[in-house]
């Protein structure tokens, strides 16, 4: 019943606009297609802010930059951070 209620009322909610945004015109007639849209999104990953920074892997290297300690992977993405 909770699940039934929750789906009625998303179309509710993504309707809902500011109304000190400007109104974006989106003509339906030219709609993409999700395999499309999802090829031109470009994923853009945070850092991890932490106390004490950690090499992970081996493809971790420390870096000083702006008096700031910086890991940065050359391996895998996730293990960027920053000590703040």
């Amino acid at each position: 019943m909770l699940r039934a209620f929750l789906a009625s009322t998303r179309p509710l909610l993504s309707r809902v606009r500011p109304a000190s945004l400007p109104h974006s015109h989106i003509h339906h007639a030219h709609h993409v297609g999700p395999t499309q849209v999802s090829a031109n999104v470009v994923l853009a990953r945070g850092m991890k802010v932490r106390a004490s920074v950690k090499t992970m892997c081996d493809g971790c290297s420390v870096v000083k930059r702006k008096g700031r300690i910086y890991i940065i992977c050359s391996k895998n993405p996730k293990h960027k951070q920053r000590q703040g």
